[in-house]
């Protein structure tokens, strides 16, 4: 089991890690090439660089509200 885990973690980690690198340089590096640059053909239009973030965190959030309020609910029919 142990083997399984840090197979996960590591796999986690360098999910985490090409998201951080591609979001890092389509935010900070990608505006200092010409917008003609062949590169800007790999990276979606700077809007979503704002609207993506957003919405994962306000998904993030609802859900993280809905696991507390199932789980509140849940140890208030355990005490009854």
């Amino acid at each position: 089991m142990e083997s399984a885990d840090r197979a996960v973690g590591f796999l986690l980690s360098l999910i985490s890690l090409s998201i951080f690198s591609y979001y890092t340089f389509w935010v900070i590096a990608l505006p200092l090439f010409y917008t003609d640059h062949f590169v800007h053909k790999y990276f979606l239009p700077r809007e979503y660089a704002i609207i993506i973030p957003v919405f994962a965190g306000v998904a993030l959030i609802c859900f993280l509200c809905m696991f507390i309020g199932y789980v509140t609910l849940k140890s208030k029919k355990k005490k009854a």
